[in-house]
């Protein structure tokens, strides 16, 4: 089992880049790998609840999130720095997501067989 780990770093809306590093995760995770994801810059934002991106355009993605469990996706990793600059609080997100220093996130991404970027 190859252990992938998926770096989100673009804000919401505007590209496609989250919507398919999601449907990466979501692939790779039913061929039994182990898929880590980590939130880091603007795609904090991703995780806030009470999003409509069909209003902005696109579509309905954020749902796909509540369904990472299903896919044995546990680890959810979001950059405490990123939260602070963005002024983003753990209650504010959508979903189970753990809350990490840089050098916890620069672990994981050391602990991996392949590191993704979207």
């Amino acid at each position: 089992m190859k252990s992938l780990v998926i770096i989100f770093r673009h804000a919401p809306f505007g590209t496609t880049s989250t919507r398919e590093g999601l449907d990466f995760a979501m692939l790779s995770a039913s061929f039994e790998q182990q898929v880590s994801l980590v939130f880091t810059n603007e795609a904090v934002l991703h995780l806030l609840a009470g999003q409509t991106p069909e209003q902005a355009g696109s579509k309905d993605y954020v749902s796909a999130f509540k369904a990472l469990s299903l896919y044995d996706i546990d680890t959810v990793l979001v950059c405490a720095e990123s939260m602070t600059t963005l002024g983003v609080h753990p209650n504010d997100f959508s979903i189970a997501a753990t809350v990490a220093t840089p050098e916890v996130i620069t672990k994981t991404l050391q602990a991996a067989d392949e590191v993704l970027v979207f």
